[in-house]
């Protein structure tokens, strides 16, 4: 087979990174068109066209081009003079997952038992970038209206569904999330250290549950414990919370003991899942088994 010549090998390199430089724009405009979705917050549900507009930052064809894919997807609806809500798709999203998500599959039945026997309400929360998200939760009669629901996300530092998860992130992101928020793990009583930092976490894992007191929600205590999917990873907690006024001391033990049942029932229910349903972590890939 006949060698390529330097000119026929230098038009190679250019045309493979014509084509790099095309696919990494292509996934610049893909993400900057998704990023309008964050524009809406509960704060700022509606938001009128100059301000994805203004985001964008592109030429106004570009945008309304961007724009308009969004709205056809239903991923954004237009309303009254020009402003946007996002859209229906997202109901159609979450009927989807309630359906078919293993993990809040198999919270329903063990959640509402855990407000059976505590009387509190009870939580169900997933991994998901660098915080947890609550999936399901099933209420108590006289739970406070502040409690973390359904699509809220919090920081892996504060409150018991969050801390109950950090021993269980790799070692290496461990420390590089130990290094870029040392001041909020000092503040969250988590090690003011490296070794104060993996004594802390080494004793969560020992106890297998957390309890904390107001961390999140004012005036709202709360009890976690793990939840792992068939292959021992950590994927989420599970837990109970509820007003500290309604709280009695003397039966946080056995609320703890319920909690980590919960956690355990709802791990092996995800393993009889199936191998085909078994739910990666959703913020940090591999985490090392128990």
């Amino acid at each position: 087979m006949p060698k390529a010549t330097a000119k026929q090998t230098s038009q190679l390199s250019d045309s493979t990174e014509a084509a790099s430089k095309k696919e990494s724009e292509a996934q610049t405009s893909i993400g900057r068109m998704l990023g309008i979705l964050d524009l809406f917050t509960p704060a700022a549900p509606v938001r009128p066209v100059s301000d994805l507009v203004n985001y964008l930052g592109t030429s106004r064809s570009t945008s309304y081009r961007y724009i308009k894919a969004l709205h056809e997807a239903g991923l954004i609806e237009a309303v009254a003079n020009g402003k946007y809500v996002l859209g229906p798709r997202f109901v159609e999203f979450d009927r989807q997952i309630r359906m078919s998500d293993p993990l809040y599959k198999a919270g329903g039945k063990i959640l509402r038992q855990l407000v059976k026997r505590t009387g509190h309400s009870a939580l169900l929360c997933a991994l998901y970038r660098d915080s947890v998200m609550c999936i399901r939760e099933d209420l108590s009669e006289g739970s406070p209206p502040n409690l973390f629901s359904r699509g809220q996300r919090r920081p892996l530092f504060s409150g018991a569904a969050s801390k109950v998860i950090l021993p269980y992130v790799p070692p290496h992101r461990l420390r590089s999330i130990f290094q870029q928020h040392q001041r909020t793990i000092a503040r969250a009583a988590l090690g003011t250290d490296w070794q104060g930092f993996r004594e802390k976490l080494a004793a969560i894992r020992k106890d297998g549950f957390v309890v904390s007191h107001g961390e999140f929600n004012q005036g709202v205590f709360g009890v976690s414990a793990p939840v792992f999917n068939a292959e021992g990873l950590a994927v989420g907690s599970v837990g109970i919370a509820g007003g500290e006024d309604r709280l009695e001391r003397k039966n946080l033990p056995a609320y703890c003991n319920e909690v980590v049942k919960a956690g355990q029932m709802l791990t092996e229910a995800i393993a009889d899942a199936g191998d085909e349903l078994i739910l990666p972590p959703r913020a940090f890939g591999s985490v090392p088994s128990r």
